[in-house]
């Protein structure tokens, strides 16, 4: 294959006729052309009175010497794998985000039928019952934004752009789209599915799953962990009150990052874990259109995709701070998963058609900001946060709520103006400087007015806060060498809640790294 890179086009144009300016531009006849497809696609608003698309395509020719300026490019297949152990007991998986799913997948494309325990619903029940406690305020601990099939990911922007550079990345694109994602996710430079569609798309894995040998637990939750000799050996669960035993000589831990009894459960059974860094702030919600007029400015005729931004900000007293999971045309969602906290997130539709666009903004924590030196204190640092936040709402899932210029100058806010939050099933007006740690508020302060000269209207008045954001990340990391494995043999701490990834891209490889490790392919997960 060889690809053209970096084409610029003004004009809304299909695919078709891009493919064909492309081809003009470096002198190459259709007839030679036996394959091509669009690489890459991505905005250049560095001038905004230039603002275009940038493509890239690859094509496959008949006589690629013929064309030495261009540049010659691999196609990545999975790596062949053999089974180079024998696999004696089912291996488990207990978490059903993208983590678990990919490690599931990866199992069942190499003929290892994985046991997959969820504590949370199957997607169809899930949806209902986080609808209804957005409706409502009744909260099922078992199965919310945080628990349930598709993970934590699934309620939000459905992003997979990701930091990490692996050849597995395009891997999981791949399969996204087999099972039922928009094929633009292959080659745009920020892919997205939104939330509306990744239902559909997890429910397709699943169905495909178990016809491949998968057996998923549903509303089972793994609540002990039998150890033998440094070894797992067996799984205790329970579903509707009825305990059972799974023997099982191999467990990948894909838990997500807001399972606080299963680290408890793990730690106490000598499972190694230490503390990490995380981060805590809060969602600012902006209108669209502003983050629009100024990511592109007013002149462009293009019919461009809602705005997006990814800010950053250094203070003098060693605290960063950054926007994340910033969701164009979303709305707040409320993500708590135990009873008398709040939580909040981010979340998107595929068409990011909403009136407001969100963001968290989140100050870093470190091990030193902890009340102790236990590997669990960085839960209790976010539960304190998330209890706070429950009371100064009204204590009825009521998230406090407070507009810019007011947490600016440390008042409570008394009215809302032009941006009306989004965060159902309500919002309380607050001042959330009474809750946030003086650390957190003062680097909040600091970075607003900063994102402010990146990003025109960052810092307008009426732009509201919503408390809080604590789960960004995991708090946790449980160790693991470089096969994988836990200090205990067969347990293969994985994806986002055990440390190692922080979205559904980083998590997804991670799954099929683990998979592949447990499979004992270990040249090919690094």
């Amino acid at each position: 294959m060889l690809r053209i890179h970096a084409i610029p086009i003004r004009k809304d144009l299909s695919d078709e006729d891009v493919f064909h300016i492309a081809i003009q531009k470096y002198h190459i006849q259709k007839e030679e052309v036996l394959d091509w497809k669009i690489s890459k696609k991505s905005i250049d608003a560095r001038k905004k009175d230039d603002v275009h698309y940038t493509y890239s395509i690859d094509l496959q020719v008949k006589n690629e010497n013929k064309y030495p300026n261009l540049e010659k490019i691999k196609k990545f297949e999975m790596p062949t794998i053999q089974i180079n152990h024998p696999i004696t007991s089912r291996p488990v998986i207990i978490g059903c985000g993208p983590a678990g799913l990919f490690s599931a997948l990866t199992l069942v494309e190499n003929h290892v039928s994985p046991i997959i325990i969820e504590q949370g619903e199957p997607i169809e029940k899930r949806k209902i019952t986080v609808q209804h406690f957005l409706e409502k305020g009744i909260l099922n601990p078992s199965s919310n934004v945080q628990f349930g099939e598709g993970g934590a990911g699934t309620f939000s922007d459905g992003k997979l752009n990701s930091g990490i550079n692996s050849p597995f990345c395009q891997s999981v694109l791949k399969e996204f789209v087999r099972f039922g994602a928009p094929k633009q996710i292959l080659y745009l430079s920020k892919p997205h599915i939104g939330t509306d569609l990744l239902l559909s798309v997890i429910k397709n894995m699943r169905e495909y799953m178990i016809k491949k040998g998968a057996t998923f637990l549903f509303q089972t939750k793994v609540d002990d962990f039998e150890i033998t000799n440094h070894k797992i050996t067996a799984l205790h669960a329970i579903c509707q009150k009825s305990k059972q035993r799974i023997e099982t000589n191999h467990v990948i831990l894909a838990i997500g990052h807001s399972s606080r009894d299963t680290f408890e459960t793990l730690y106490q059974r000598g499972v190694f874990l230490e503390p990490k860094n995380f981060s805590v702030g809060v969602r600012i919600e902006h209108l669209q259109e502003w983050i629009n007029q100024s990511q592109y400015g007013t002149i462009t005729k293009l019919h461009l995709p809602p705005a997006e931004y990814k800010l950053a900000y250094h203070s003098n007293c060693n605290r960063s701070c950054y926007t994340f999971c910033m969701c164009p045309g979303g709305q707040v969602i409320a993500s708590s998963s135990e009873p008398n906290t709040i939580v909040t997130n981010g979340m998107s539709e595929f068409l990011r058609n909403g009136k407001n666009a969100n963001s968290a903004i989140l100050v870093n924590v470190t091990p030193q900001d902890f009340d102790n030196d236990s590997p669990l204190a960085g839960i209790s640092f976010q539960k304190k946060l998330e209890e706070k936040a429950f009371y100064l709402g009204g204590s009825n899932y009521y998230a406090p709520v407070q507009r810019v210029e007011d947490f600016l100058q440390n008042k409570k806010s008394e009215w809302i103006g032009i941006v009306k939050p989004t965060y159902q099933p309500g919002y309380t007006l607050s001042n959330l400087n009474e809750i946030l740690p003086e650390f957190v508020s003062n680097t909040l302060k600091e970075a607003i007015s900063f994102f402010d000269t990146k990003l025109h209207g960052f810092a307008h008045p009426d732009s509201i806060l919503t408390g809080v954001e604590t789960r960004s990340s995991s708090p946790v990391k449980i160790t693991r060498n470089e096969k994988f494995v836990s200090n205990v043999k067969g347990i293969y701490p994985c994806g986002e809640g055990a440390g190692y990834a922080g979205g559904i891209m980083s998590a997804s490889v991670d799954g099929i790294k683990c998979a592949l490790s447990l499979l004992g392919n270990h040249l090919f997960t690094s």
